[in-house]
This record gives structure tokens, sequence and C-alpha cells, in this order.
């Protein structure tokens, strides 16, 4: 403003502003909003919030969580997806502050509104990071917009050791069979025991042989079919042992029923029964 000409600084200063005072309660006030956030770029919720709940602790927050000149944002971008400017690193701070509380983020948003600090915001938040990448010592894309607030609140009691941590999550990055990247991470603080997170579809060839090498042993000593469904039928196949190369892995409780890629969750079929079975 001090350096534009007189004459602009004039017209500034004498400019006549059109200003809608906004009485009611909080839930009014939002719908208000609501209602004149049609024209140039809408707001999003928290920018909604933050105008509905205004005060000295929305101040707090943005001047914290809003600041493109906060140095952690680089660190805090590696686990949250938003942008500063935009309020949505605020609003993963909120939701994680709130929800062990039983509380939404405009009910948390309310009760604080007046308190001029953000202390226990902002400590519940630095919990939060400084146990994921301690836990995760090696930061990857895939960590991006995780539910790291409610995965603290289930794990953050667990004792990991964070270089075998480190390990795991490597070799899984590495594993060709695991489709789903982002669920390692959940995976590996679960125990590595839900192999759904990964959705790993294919059976390994170790898990493959084994299997086989079973029901082969078992089939040819009742004298049946070493396929489990060849083996219920009334034609030639009702005997024949098939080659392990004329036969697919199954899971018996089916995958995309929740079924698991493990050994105990695999059978041997022929093809043709295989591909019958379906999704059954």
């Amino acid at each position: 403003y001090s350096g534009l000409p007189e004459d602009e600084r004039r017209k500034i200063a004498g400019a006549k502003l059109l200003i809608y005072e906004c009485e009611g309660e909080e839930s009014e006030i939002k719908d208000w909003f609501r209602t004149i956030n049609i024209a140039g770029i809408a707001l999003n919720e928290q920018e909604i919030r933050n105008a509905t709940f205004c005060g000295r602790f929305v101040t707090a927050a943005k001047a914290e969580f809003s600041n493109s000149r906060n140095s952690n944002v680089q660190k805090w971008n590696w686990y949250i997806s938003g942008a500063v400017n935009r309020q949505e690193i605020l609003e993963r701070a909120l939701e994680w502050v709130s929800a062990p509380q039983g509380m939404s983020v405009d009910e948390y948003m309310s009760k604080h509104r007046n308190d001029p600090e953000i202390t226990e915001l902002k400590l519940y938040f630095n919990s939060v990071i400084d146990w994921v990448s301690w836990v995760f010592d090696t930061a990857y894309p895939e960590m991006r917009g995780l539910a790291w607030g409610q995965l603290y609140e289930t794990y953050h009691r667990n004792p990991y050791d964070h270089h075998k941590v480190g390990d795991i999550v490597s070799r899984l990055f590495c594993d060709e069979y695991v489709k789903n990247k982002k669920g390692i991470f959940e995976y590996v603080l679960g125990g590595c025991t839900d192999s759904r997170l990964l959705e790993i579809r294919v059976f390994d060839e170790t898990t493959k042989r084994y299997i086989y090498g079973q029901q082969t042993a078992e089939a040819k000593k009742n004298g049946v079919s070493n396929c489990p469904l060849c083996a219920l039928g009334h034609d030639a196949n009702r005997t024949k042992i098939w080659n392990i190369k004329d036969m697919d892995a199954d899971h018996v409780a089916a995958w995309s029923k929740g079924g698991a890629t493990s050994i105990d969750n695999c059978q041997m079929l022929c093809k043709t029964h295989n591909r019958a079975k379906g999704n059954r």
C-alpha cells in the first residue's frame, strides 16, 4: 500500500464496502456460508468451518498449520495429502485430535473456538507424525494420505523395532505379488497377519508345491483324484492324478469375499474345475 501513488491510496481509503452481518446459531451461520459459496473459487469444508468458528483458536491454528513458510510442511507432506493454503493439513490435524474424543471436527472447533492456544491440537498432531516417522524410518510416496490418526490410535502402544520394520517394508515393496503398496504399512503395524491389505491374489510357488504334494499323497492313499472336485464326480477323472502343471492354486474361501491368500486357504484344482468355480 505504501508504494502506491497518492491518488490510488485515496481511492482505496475512500472506497465503500458492502458488508453483510450474519447473526444466528453456528449451524445457521454455516448454512449461510454454503448458500453464498457459489461464485468464484468455492470454499471447501474446512474453509467454511474457519469462517463459522472464527476466533482466537482458528487464528492460532491457521498460523501453525496453514502457513506455507512453516519449516515442517515438507515433512508433513510425506504423510498428508492436501494443500496448506486450502486448510487441508489443518483439517487432518483436527480430524486426528477430535476422533479419539468421540467428536466431529465441528464439535471440537465449537468447543475450543475461544481458546487462545492450540496446545492439545499441536501436541497430538506432532505425536502422530513423530510416531509414524520413527516406526517407518524411510518415507515412501505411498504413505501420503493414509489414515495415520486412526492407525496411531490403534497401534501406537505396540512395541516396534524400526530396523526390522524397515526390512519388512523394503521386502514387500520388492514383492511383485503385492498389488496394494499403500496397504503395506497397516499390514506391518498389525503384525503381518491380514494379507488382504496387500491384495495378494496369487499363491507363491512354494505354497502351490506344498499343497500339491499333500493333496496328491492323500489322493493316492484314498484312490481318488488329487483334484478335490474331480474326486466328487463319477466320470473317468474321478481317480485321475493330475500333474502340477495341469492344476491351478485356488482360494478355498474366495479372495473377493475376504478369503486370505494363505497356505490355510489354498487348494489345488484341475484347470477346468478352477475356471468353473469362479468366485464361489
